[in-house]
């Protein structure tokens, strides 16, 4: 049995959990997403998020592949919604369809800059901020339904009454332990938590961090400046030096140099074992799920409310974590 595997017939430790994945970029990945999707939705997770990226085509893969997760898993669908490129009318449609396709949780955030984007450039639709997009999703569900009908029983026959309690939306946004990008320094970061939280946010989500107290130190923070909704950690079991290093590119983080010392020594370890023709007692792919692991445990040990596991369209590392933490058996 591999180390960190829970023990056959112990009971798993749930704890919420959920999944990111990312829509197929062609029609040929349209079958492997999917599969993906199934593997992971009979982990039961609190929801399965789907990325969503500037650009047409993008858009309509999204909202395909979130109707798919709603009308052939029993798991709950995440939206992502970005400001990036929108008009306010393209971005209250997308909303309302959204909507009307039943899905009642979202991600909203204000997106990454688009590839080619030259300095200075306003690459930003009508909508400025996720803490916008996060009052509009309100408004369109507002508009959509602006009272429901409640069953009152009466003497003889039945009536309703109408009621301004309307289905519940769940909104997350991101949150970044180790600061945006644009950001000056950690109060700026919490205090646009606040912000959303204002505007109707539930739920927070980090972006990647690698570090435990990264994680800890930042809720103890935002919570000692007033921010109550949960704030998850995302986490990423990073299989790979390539990928890490193409992470670290991307969001900025520093890097983690344990960890990248780790993968770099299962990489050789891995071509020499290769170049020999044996198997290597040591992997890539078991260092960053290893590191995951731990950094899971950590979290929650910390008082972490849950873990998002960003699965890069790959169900065997993120499950490979939650068997490690105890909370998935098959």
């Amino acid at each position: 049995m591999a180390s960190g595997q829970p023990r056959q017939g112990v009971e798993p430790t749930r704890f919420p959990f959920s999944f990111e994945v990312y829509p197929p970029r062609n029609a040929d990945l349209v079958e492997s997403v999917h599969e993906t999707v199934h593997q992971l939705a009979a982990a039961k997770p609190e929801f399965i998020a789907v990325t969503y990226g500037a650009g047409g085509s993008s858009r309509d893969r999204s909202l395909e592949l979130v109707r798919y997760i709603a009308e052939n898993t029993s798991v709950p669908p995440m939206a992502h919604l970005t400001c990036v490129g929108s008009s306010a009318a393209e971005a209250n449609r997308l909303v309302r369809e959204f909507l009307d396709a039943g899905i009642r949780q979202f991600l909203a955030i204000r997106g990454d800059t688009p590839e080619g984007a030259l300095d200075g450039e306003d690459y930003l639709g009508d909508l400025r901020s996720a803490t916008e997009l996060v009052q509009l999703i309100h408004r369109v569900q507002l508009e959509r339904e602006p009272y429901t009908e409640v069953d009152e029983p009466q003497w003889g026959g039945a009536a309703v009454r109408l009621s301004q309690r309307r289905e519940p939306v769940r909104i997350g946004v991101a949150a970044f332990p180790n600061g945006h990008p644009q950001s000056r320094n950690r109060a700026q970061d919490i205090d646009v938590l606040l912000a959303k939280q204002a505007q109707g946010a539930n739920l927070a989500i980090t972006q990647l961090f690698f570090d435990a107290d990264d994680y800890v130190s930042f809720v103890t923070d935002a919570r000692a400046a007033g921010v109550e909704f949960p704030i998850t950690p995302g986490i990423m079991p990073v299989t790979s030096l390539a990928r890490l290093q193409r992470i670290v590119e991307l969001t900025d983080e520093p890097m983690p140099v344990t960890l990248a010392e780790q993968l770099e020594a299962a990489a050789d370890h891995e071509r020499a074992a290769r170049d020999s023709g044996r198997e290597p007692e040591v992997t890539q792919y078991a260092v960053g799920v290893t590191h995951a692991i731990a950094l899971g445990r950590a979290v929650l040990d910390g008082g972490a409310p849950g873990i998002h596991l960003y699965a890069f369209n790959q169900h065997r590392p993120v499950l490979d974590v939650l068997r490690g933490l105890g909370a998935y058996d098959e």
